[in-house]
């Protein structure tokens, strides 16, 4: 299997969804019935695609944590511990802390990053030619000096970028490519690599998670980027994700792997 991971953690929306940190106008229309029908989706998506899924608890107390990419970064032998940029979402670490003990995820040695540094997950893009950290308004240099010094066998290269997170623009799938929507974010950022470039009106689709084989999970509703992916040889699997652009959240936001790279 060509993917970085076997497994992922996944946590439900809680019913204070509806609460989460959004710059979405639609944030107001947060159906939370339909989001847990479209979590459900999701993961029977990815049960489907042949990841093991770890589901963990709805927080109540925390009305974004459903988006679990940002939390930590979490490896087989390592895992970095986030700081949120987003202070109403501290806490959310902690919780996911409690929840790999509790549920005896099979990780690595756990480190945390410190005052001044932020971390979050929806800036880390992993690839199996470095690691690439989006400097944005949720993470800073010093966290991504700490990610560095954490993931010390890898290269860990910092790139600006004026996105909710790097993530939002662009995402890894294999043999070195990326789906970009080179609008939001410059593909000279990633020498070398090679790219499926979706066009400005579809760039929420840029956030992409690749399954494996070819699978590729994208948003439901967006013809032009599902028509590149084929042309670029990838199979694409469309999900529901309406309640969670509402959100300012996409599809790699929903579940936290946990990485074979290190």
């Amino acid at each position: 299997m060509d993917r970085f991971f076997d497994a992922v953690l996944v946590r439900p929306p809680a019913n204070s969804y509806v609460n989460c940190v959004s710059t979405n106008p639609a944030k107001a229309d947060i159906d939370v019935r339909l989001a847990k029908d479209q979590h459900k989706e999701y993961v029977s998506t990815l049960r489907e695609s042949g990841l093991r899924v770890i589901e963990l608890r709805p927080l109540e107390d925390f009305p974004d944590s459903v988006f679990m990419q940002d939390p930590a970064l979490l490896g087989s032998r390592r895992v970095v511990i986030s700081r949120f940029g987003e202070r109403s979402r501290m806490g959310e670490e902690k919780a996911l802390q409690d929840d790999l003990s509790d549920h005896r995820v099979e990780v690595g040695k756990i480190q945390f990053v410190s005052y001044p540094g932020t971390l979050e997950g929806g800036d880390i893009l992993v690839t199996d030619h470095g690691i690439f950290v989006g400097e944005s308004r949720r993470t800073n240099r010093n966290g991504i000096r700490q990610l560095s010094t954490y993931l010390d066998n890898l290269e860990v290269k910092a790139v600006k970028t004026d996105l909710l997170h790097l993530l939002c623009g662009c995402s890894y799938l294999n043999q070195k490519t990326m789906i970009i929507a080179p609008d939001s974010v410059s593909p000279e950022l990633f020498p070398g690599f090679r790219f499926v470039t979706i066009p400005r009106e579809e760039a929420y689709a840029a956030d992409a998670l690749y399954l494996g084989e070819g699978r590729v999970l994208v948003p439901s509703g967006f013809p032009k980027t599902i028509m590149k992916l084929r042309e670029a040889g990838y199979k694409p699997t469309e999900v529901q994700m309406s309640e969670f652009y509402k959100g300012d959240g996409g599809v790699t936001c929903l579940c936290s792997p946990v990485y074979k790279l290190f």
